[in-house]
């Protein structure tokens, strides 16, 4: 492995706010229900996290802040306005700085999002998830459809101008009609990115444990999102990654493209993730603890985060399962310059799956995957465990 140029590597910032107003039975997300004094601490904490974690910026300027959650637009306008000066003040925003915050539209108001606009959130991800009223009430959602519509145009008026907007396919009870009704009320709105993907039933969840009786099997829900898939088509979106669809091609996620072109990022916030890029030509994965009353006493302890360095065998499978998401994969030189490895370390599987027709020779100049490839992508990935 040879060292890595550190400066050559993009850094984005994930900043977790993990309160919410209710679990929802399908999220395994790390979400809380929201009280008022731990959101006082937690918020003091992520400054202070962040400033335990500069040492981790290495000189680069900042290409993307990410607010997730949990429900970020829970959170003050005060607060979200700190972080972000307070990432600028120390290390610095590109002039392009993409922030994006996620909202629910049953938490959203014009003072809120108003705030957040002034604050330099450029980017707004909505978690709309459908139109369909009683769809939402099935998924625990604690918005309606009325709402979702109101949350997206007052975003509008307020000046937004870059939205995505969640979508779930294979709800409870969904139809053919009802999912190609939300596609076309979601296109009337014009969003510049949609976020579309199935409803899955994770473990340790109350979906898991209790599925909805009028779930749609596998091949229903495949049906349905590939027909909403041919709707995003017919209107010229392009789907650039696994779930991903963009208006254009200056729309598409830069947060998210970060991740997925093997980028460097910083997390913090309760159960944050973060990779990171060192000179000596080491790969660290690191994560905040989970709970946020343990994670705000650690950060005032000053402990740091929980570090787990790639081992070098393992970077071709880290690395892939990020970078074939992408429809068009990306640039050979990725490889090199993102792990420290030669190409060569790739040939023996890479030939193979290439004569098997899953991914594409790349004397093209690229790693990608051919069409069929991509439809079985998590097939071709388990060969690189």
């Amino acid at each position: 492995m040879s060292k890595l140029v550190v400066a050559d590597i993009p850094l984005s910032v994930y900043v977790h706010w993990p309160w919410c107003v209710q679990k929802c039975p399908y999220c395994d997300f790390n979400s809380h229900l929201s009280r008022a004094d731990d959101e006082q601490a937690y918020a003091q904490a992520l400054l202070a996290d962040w400033q335990q974690q500069l040492p981790l910026v290495q000189g680069r300027i900042i290409r993307s802040i990410f607010f997730g959650g949990g429900t970020p637009s829970l959170a003050p306008p005060a607060v979200i306005a700190s972080v972000i000066e307070t990432i600028d003040r120390t290390a610095g925003l590109a002039v392009d700085c993409e922030i994006t915050l996620e909202a629910n539209p049953g938490t959203v108001d014009s003072a809120h999002f108003a705030g957040y606009r002034a604050a330099g959130v450029n980017r707004l991800s909505l978690g709309v998830q459908s139109f369909d009223s009683q769809l939402l009430h099935k998924i625990g959602r604690i918005h309606d459809g009325e709402q979702a519509r109101q949350a997206i145009a007052l975003a509008r008026r307020l000046g937004f101008d870059n939205i995505n907007l969640d979508l779930m396919v294979g709800l409870p009870g969904q139809t053919e009609q009802t999912a190609l009704a939300d596609i076309e009320t979601a296109l009337s709105f014009q969003p510049e990115h949609l976020s579309h993907y199935q409803l899955t039933l994770e473990p340790n969840t109350p979906f898991f444990a209790r599925p909805p009786k009028d779930l749609p099997d596998e091949d229903t829900a495949d049906s349905l999102q590939a027909l909403s898939q041919q709707r995003l088509l017919a209107a010229g979106f392009n789907r650039y990654e696994v779930s991903a669809w963009s208006a254009s091609q200056d729309k598409a996620s830069a947060h998210n493209l970060n991740y997925w072109q093997f980028g460097d990022y910083i997390g913090i916030g309760a159960g944050a993730h973060g990779k990171v890029s060192c000179a000596d030509g080491s790969i660290q994965r690191r994560e905040q603890a989970k709970s946020p009353q343990r994670y705000v006493q650690e950060i005032n302890a000053g402990k740091g985060a929980l570090i787990r360095e790639i081992e070098p065998s393992s970077l071709p499978f880290e690395f892939l399962m990020n970078a074939l998401r992408l429809r068009e994969g990306v640039e050979l030189s990725c490889w090199q310059q993102r792990t420290g490895l030669l190409l060569e370390v790739l040939a023996p599987i890479w030939q193979q799956q290439q004569a098997q027709g899953l991914v594409v020779d790349w004397q093209s100049g690229r790693l990608t995957t051919t069409d069929i490839g991509y439809r079985y992508l998590n097939r071709l990935l388990s060969a690189w465990l």
